[in-house]
């Protein structure tokens, strides 16, 4: 039966009615999204775009979905809502769209791969939520086409689909997709930069167990690992040969380009520095100290 409302209205008002509209929502009444692979920082940029906020408002509405048991869930926006919520300010504009949770990730990930800088971690876990969505949307493939799940898109991968629209290649885009299985303390290294893309890569196909191991290897020795010695542990992994020895015996090799280094154990000095204490400072504050005892030794032998 036709609802009563629909009686009493024309084409053109139920029309408008379905059209997508403007509203001003508390920040507060927003949940972020399930897991969300983009960080949003209190950092410099922040800092100005909360000094914007609060000069002009938020100027560009947030895409927001209902929620089921009320409310309602980001989809994109997040910085957007975070600075206003540091403004205080108590409303801000959202376009509220009903998306499936599938079209929700599609659209997220799309809308924050826009950003100037963007960490490999942010990448990887972004990629892989957006091809397991575009997976689950597409379904098993035919029994003419014996591709895994999720691949069959007109004789294209959903890698390769992906990447039709986006600067990396289809290797490319595996490899970041490779990064969320380093443990997070490894992953936290490679958005530091002090482990390179290709190593870490490398790195992701030892087990969790190896990946602990490791990390503290590189923290008692203070160093990082090279892609040869990445590919050499992967090489020992793959053959159940990857033991904390062998790690260790791995990390100590010399590499081509090193040139023969002196090495002290942390726990011989580590009573002189404060916990946490950085190895370049340690070592420029070393450094510092024997030229204070070499220019004293000079003295004395001037005086003599």
């Amino acid at each position: 039966m036709t609802p009563l409302d629909d009686l009493f209205s024309t084409d053109e008002s139920r029309a408008e009615s379905q059209l997508e509209k403007v509203m001003t929502l508390n920040p507060a009444e927003i949940s972020d999204f399930p897991n969300h692979p983009f960080k949003v920082k209190q950092d410099e940029a922040m800092t100005e775009m909360v000094d914007s906020v609060k000069q002009y408002g938020v100027l560009v509405p947030a895409l927001v979905r209902p929620k089921a048991d009320g409310g309602y869930e980001m989809v994109a926006g997040h910085r957007r809502k975070f600075a206003a919520t540091l403004a205080e300010l108590p409303e801000i504009p959202c376009i509220v769209r009903d998306l499936t949770d599938d079209k929700a990730t599609i659209i997220m990930v799309d809308s924050n791969l826009q950003r100037e800088t963007i960490l490999p971690s942010e990448k990887a876990f972004a990629y892989k939520m957006k091809l397991d969505a575009m997976k689950r949307q597409v379904g098993r493939p035919s029994k003419e086409n014996s591709v895994p799940v999720g691949q069959n898109f007109d004789g294209k991968t959903s890698r390769e689909l992906l990447a039709a629209k986006l600067p990396d290649s289809n290797t490319q885009i595996q490899r970041y997709v490779r990064l969320t299985e380093l443990i997070p303390s490894i992953l936290q290294m490679v958005d530091d930069g002090k482990i390179a893309f290709r190593p870490a890569v490398e790195l992701s196909y030892l087990s969790s167990k190896q990946q602990e191991a490791l990390y503290s290897t590189m923290e008692c020795e203070d160093c990082t690992t090279s892609l040869a010695q990445a590919i050499k542990m992967k090489e020992f992994s793959k053959d159940g040969k990857l033991t904390e020895e062998v790690i260790l015996s791995i990390m100590q090799e010399e590499k081509p380009n090193q040139k023969e280094q002196f090495k002290m154990s942390k726990e011989r000095i580590s009573k002189y520095f404060a916990p946490g204490t950085p190895a370049q400072k340690i070592e420029d504050t070393i450094i510092k100290a024997l030229e204070l005892y070499r220019k004293r030794q000079r003295d004395r032998e001037a005086e003599r």
